[in-house]
């Protein structure tokens, strides 16, 4: 791995940086501390306390509660390490200490079966999460380790990490045996990756070649047990945890969407990591399905409620959705794993897809309020009244009973700085896979290299590059590689250097330029933005007759804040004429998509009286509509949201 430091400094996502800094994660500790009014209690940090023996009481929330807090101080740990903060690294190191008194002689550390049912660990991996939260707990300590240089946390999760090593295997004695709810597997390859320890690089390896293999494990573990469980009795269904086949096998993206992606991501880290052939084609055919037939135009993916699942091929409903937060979130960490695998702009597309529309959508402006659904059509009284939308909420909530999605936020914003940039295996090629402003230090193979991006994303497309190198260095030969956005539809974008337009060749989607660098030479990408009109495959029978509005990387949506009601009665006109509008005032700033529309909404189309039916007769009235980005919905008043509208 050639070294690489990157700092964002950007207009737009500076305010999000701090926004988490400022207000996400000490917001995030009072709610896990049970001190936010009239939100749902988390009983994290109440359970650590009575698992150390520092308090009596019993064990409160879910069976993989403990996760919450692990997710906290992987957040902690990124915020530290772009702002230092002696207060808030205090307050981990006391959480810290905390899961340390809670931690069992022999290394392991579990709040439900410590308090709850003491002597039953491991007894049903189908439905427990211990090795999921063990995971999470191993993600937070590598990323602590890496911000502050501290090792207890380390400590504890190695020490967890090596019993866990004991236990599972394929030898005798050992239980042959995987996690219902995948994570562990992504998170000992961090582990590796931090201590260079590679039992722990093959204890990933072997979760993974385990599962799906028959007999179904979790289908034995069940009849163990008497057919009983945890969440139910039924039967275990091992496609719903991704274990119906081994996973070189695996062809569609089946079950919860969650568990599947967390899957995926270990296995491109496997894949490229141990050049395993089988793997990579595997996340290929998986990725190809996933995100060309099971992805929401947000980024989104699962879309039943019933299980957090993925249904079937171009099942897409926009207003049962389910489209969680984790799960894109998860989609995000396996694009960045398949860029490392190899740079294809369709990763980074994905990724960027994800990231400004679904996942910025799922928390508000204020930071305090949270969507674990992203719906792309929202009725309020529906989801008031039909059981079957009660899942889609019309506002963020405080906190959730489980509450995955908001420290899974934090964390993921808090890193962003890790997905921006590349650099290849032989140090010759500088890929820039999102156009967000930084400022990054490269070792290349031809030298040190210091780049500085600027972006006017996502409201312009003008990004610019300059070069800085260590005094003495007169030039450094390397490749810049620029992602063409799957968005760009006008051909070739220009780019120049120091002025000047240049050629380059196009390579998987990205356009590339090799030279002599030398201190101070600038390099402007133009990705001129247009308010489109996407159309959705016809196979996806819910968007039939339907478009929707992208600009750049952000989808669009109208609400009944600026539309009124019903908008099921608006349409676009044959020709709506969008306008992209700045509106300094309006959400914090931002630019709205003005157009031309047609409205059969009763006032507007002569229809009298309260009669449900009558002849058709096609009357409406032109009316002009006014979009917004889709990631800003719902932080007016409560009101009606559509993403797709028809034609």
């Amino acid at each position: 791995m050639h070294t690489l430091h990157t700092r964002i400094n950007d207009s737009f996502w500076n305010n999000y940086m701090e926004l988490v800094r400022e207000t996400v994660i000490p917001y995030q500790w009072e709610a896990l501390n049970d001190r936010i009014e009239g939100a749902e209690p988390s009983y994290a940090i109440r359970n650590f306390r009575i698992a150390a023996g520092l308090e009596e009481g019993e064990f409160g929330g879910f069976i993989f509660q403990d996760t919450d807090l692990y997710k906290w101080l992987e957040a902690v740990a990124y915020s530290l390490k772009r702002h230092p903060d002696p207060e808030l690294e205090r307050i981990a190191d006391d959480a810290i200490a905390l899961i340390g008194q809670a931690q069992h002689e022999d290394g392991y550390v579990n709040t439900y079966f410590t308090i709850k049912e003491p002597g039953k660990q491991w007894t049903n991996l189908h439905e427990a999460h211990e090795l999921y939260c063990a995971g999470h707990m191993i993600e937070a300590a590598a990323a602590y380790y890496q911000a502050t240089g501290k090792r207890g946390l380390l400590d504890i999760a190695c020490r967890f990490a090596d019993l866990i090593d004991r236990l599972f295997g394929a030898k005798p004695g050992q239980i042959r045996g995987y996690c219902g709810h995948q994570e562990i597997e992504l998170a000992l390859v961090k582990l590796y990756a931090v201590t260079g320890e590679a039992r722990y690089l093959s204890l990933s390896q072997y979760f993974i070649d385990e599962r799906g293999s028959m007999p179904n494990f979790f289908i034995d573990e069940w009849e163990r047990r008497g057919r009983i469980g945890h969440w139910s009795n039924g039967r275990p269904s091992p496609a719903y945890n991704q274990a119906h086949l081994p996973v070189r096998e695996q062809t569609a993206a089946v079950g919860h969407s969650v568990r599947a992606v967390y899957m995926y991501t270990a296995m491109a880290d496997l894949a490229r990591l141990t050049g395993d052939a089988g793997l990579r084609e595997a996340c290929e055919r998986l990725w190809a399905n996933t995100t060309g037939k099971q992805m929401y135009i947000t980024g989104g993916i699962g879309s039943t409620h019933n299980g957090e699942a993925f249904s079937f091929d171009y099942d897409l409903p926009n207003d049962t959705v389910y489209a969680e937060t984790c799960a894109s979130i998860g989609l995000i960490f396996w694009a960045r794993r398949m860029l490392q695998l190899e740079a294809k702009s369709e990763y980074a597309d994905v990724m960027e897809r994800a990231l400004y529309n679904n996942v910025l959508g799922s928390m508000s402006r204020d930071g305090k309020h949270f969507f674990y659904v992203n719906p792309l059509e929202v009725w309020p009284e529906a989801s008031d009244k039909n059981p079957d939308k009660r899942h889609v909420k019309p506002v963020r909530q405080k906190w959730f009973g489980c509450s995955c999605c908001p420290p899974n936020v934090a964390r993921l914003l808090s890193s962003l700085n890790d997905y921006i940039y590349d650099v290849s295996e032989d140090g010759r090629t500088l890929y820039a896979h999102l156009f967000i402003g930084s400022e990054a230090t490269f070792g290349l193979a031809g030298g040190s290299v210091a780049l500085r991006q600027r972006s006017a994303l996502p409201w312009d497309g003008r990004v610019a590059f300059s070069v800085s190198l260590p005094d003495g260095e007169e030039s450094v030969a390397f490749e810049l590689a620029l992602r063409v956005p799957n968005w760009y539809q006008h051909g070739r974008p220009v780019l120049k250097i120091n002025g000047e337009p240049q050629d380059y060749r196009v390579a998987n989607g990205y356009a590339l330029i090799a030279r002599s660098w030398s201190d101070g030479d600038a390099a402007e990408w133009l990705l001129p933005l247009e308010s489109a009109l996407i159309a959705a495959n016809p196979l996806i029978r819910a968007n039939a007759g339907k478009a929707a509005i992208q600009r750049g990387p952000l989808v669009y949506c109208v609400e009944e804040a600026d539309n009124g009601a019903p908008l099921a009665s608006l349409s676009l006109a044959a020709a709506p004429d969008l306008q992209a509008i700045p509106d300094d005032g309006l959400l914090g700033g931002c630019v709205v998509v003005e157009g031309e529309g047609l409205t059969a909404a009763p006032s507007a189309s002569g229809w009298t009286g309260d009669q449900p039916y009558r002849p058709l007769r096609k009357e409406s009235a032109p009316v002009r509509f006014r979009a917004i980005p889709y990631y800003l919905w719902g932080n007016r008043k409560t009101g009606e949201m559509n993403v797709w509208l028809r034609y």
